[in-house]
């Protein structure tokens, strides 16, 4: 949290420094000129108190962000140089040390059609990048096949941990452990949210057997990562256009496996899915891992064989 608190303007720092209370798990800060800071972690809405220095769930005497408090956070964000990253910004986020995104709203320039740049920005999504090791250790048994693993697909809503998961995945199966050894595996790291990648070094900790392409297209990723880095295992994160779905196919036929994460709340919103029903068909996966959130924030998952039955 040190990297994302430093860049606060230093009325902020001081309340972010004092704020921070045990059982609050932050995983996003909105900052929207003349609104109050906004805190959210574990489906719940924080503001900071600006004159107490705590966290409340009202927004009474809570720190407004204005339009100071924006410039001076992304001259610090961008090391005072926003040109430096123009060629991130067309995306509509950038990376900052330590790994975390930060989204970006505001009045864009557009050419032909295509966003060339932001100007005028009022409102910024910090997504903090918090690496949860060891929670995906129960789901790995399930995944495992011999000396490989099942094709897999973690599934759930929006905003419940697919990637998180995907990610410590990623870790376990390239350490290895006993009686499974580490594998080479390729990771397309498309909005760079899974290993958090910054000057295109992963802040996160996939093991010591990945490699990483940062902010490349899913597709093209794929494709390059079997010519060119000899992957066991393809990870990527939230697969869904037609373009996906198709190198998903090429690179099956190459003989890698894959792991990858989908929008899909349920098995019936699964086979609904025009690709999903032809996977399912085909039978190219074998493993589909569907994750939940509990009404205290928590997160189960349950496991489904490439037949659809519930295994666990």
């Amino acid at each position: 949290m040190e990297e994302i608190i430093n860049v606060f303007p230093s009325a902020l720092r001081q309340v972010c420094r004092a704020g921070f209370q045990g059982g609050v798990e932050p995983e996003e800060i909105r900052l929207r000129i003349g609104r109050p800071v906004m805190l959210l972690g574990k489906g719940r809405e924080y503001f900071w108190n600006q004159k107490e220095h705590i966290l409340q769930k009202n927004r009474e005497q809570a720190y407004i962000w204005n339009e100071r408090d924006m410039k001076e956070t992304l001259s610090r964000m961008s090391q005072y140089s926003m040109y430096a990253l123009e060629e991130e910004l067309r995306n509509g986020f950038f990376t900052i040390q330590g790994g975390h995104r930060i989204g970006v709203a505001g009045r864009t320039v557009c050419e032909q059609g295509k966003i060339r740049s932001f100007r005028n920005i009022c409102s910024l999504n910090i997504r903090i990048a918090r690496q949860k090791r060891g929670c995906a250790k129960e789901v790995l048994p399930w995944m495992i096949k011999g000396d490989t693993i099942y094709n897999t697909l973690i599934l759930s809503a929006p905003g419940v941990g697919k990637t998180t998961m995907l990610r410590d995945c990623i870790r376990l199966l390239s350490e290895g452990a006993e009686g499974f050894a580490g594998k080479k595996i390729g990771v397309v790291d498309e909005r760079s949210e899974i290993a958090a990648s910054f000057f295109g070094v992963p802040q996160n900790d996939l093991g010591d057997r990945t490699d990483v392409l940062d902010s490349c297209p899913k597709a093209e990723g794929m494709r390059l990562l079997v010519r060119s880095m000899s992957p066991q295992i393809i990870a990527v994160d939230e697969l869904g256009s037609k373009e996906d779905c198709i190198a998903v196919e090429e690179i099956l036929h190459c003989g890698c496996q894959i792991l990858g994460t989908m929008h899909a709340q349920d098995a019936e919103e699964l086979q609904e899915k025009i690709y999903l029903s032809r996977w399912l068909e085909k039978g190219f996966f074998g493993r589909f891992v569907f994750l939940s959130l509990g009404r205290d924030g928590g997160r189960s998952f349950s496991v489904y064989d490439g037949g659809m039955h519930k295994l666990c």
